[in-house]
């Protein structure tokens, strides 16, 4: 069987990086729950920080650099994506989504996506829902619905009476998309253009509801 490949997008500009922290948590809790089902997994990180020039210069001419091109295409061919972003102005890094803007709008459609933020502040968790998940949405992934936000104060704490700690956040949401992998049907291939013989086109279907 081959093995399941997951591919870890992180926005983090900085090293170390809180947010390639949290990526590399939820890879964790993901593989660990793969192996669980006895899947075996292949990951992949892709550190948009070292993509900054190739991003931007494939954003104005339409044709990524060879090291963009591999990235795009780990995106486009894994089973599943962890896509991870500091939150700026209460959004997205530009950098986080020109990247999606240079992937093709239909290579995530079906696809288990889970989404996750880090801030200074609580204040901006929600852009996960205002922000991250329409984007992914639009572009017809499959959004694993627990979303993980990390805060400064996150790190560290076991969390309150009312919400999980940020470990508990980090092996749910692992849980989820492994389970989204593991179901997974395989991706479709090219439609046979002999089977479209045997459609009837609809002007005949009409005809035939004539009395």
């Amino acid at each position: 069987m081959k093995p399941l490949k997951l591919v870890v997008v992180s926005a983090g500009l900085s090293r170390p990086s809180s947010t390639r922290l949290l990526a590399d948590r939820l890879a964790e809790a993901t593989e660990r729950r793969l192996a669980d089902g006895e899947a075996a997994v292949e990951v992949r990180v892709v550190e948009l920080r070292d993509l900054a020039g190739d991003i931007a210069n494939a954003m104005v001419t339409g044709f990524p650099a060879a090291a963009l091109r591999e990235a795009v295409e780990a995106a486009t061919e894994a089973d599943g994506v962890i896509a991870v972003t500091p939150i700026f102005t209460a959004s997205y890094s530009g950098l986080f989504k020109s990247f999606f803007d240079v992937i093709d709008n239909t290579a995530l459609a079906g696809k288990p996506v889970l989404i996750a933020a880090t801030g200074g502040t609580a204040r901006h968790s929600l852009a996960l829902e205002h922000a991250l998940r329409p984007l992914f949405v639009y572009l017809r992934a499959l959004v694993v619905p627990t979303a993980v936000y990390a805060a400064s104060e996150d790190w560290g704490t076991g969390g309150d009476a009312r919400t999980d700690g940020l470990a508990a956040r980090v092996v749910r949401a692992g849980g989820e998309l492994a389970g989204l992998m593991l179901r997974r049907p395989p991706a479709a291939g090219p439609i046979d253009a002999g089977r479209l013989d045997d459609v009837v086109p609809f002007e005949q279907q009409l005809a035939a509801l004539r009395p």
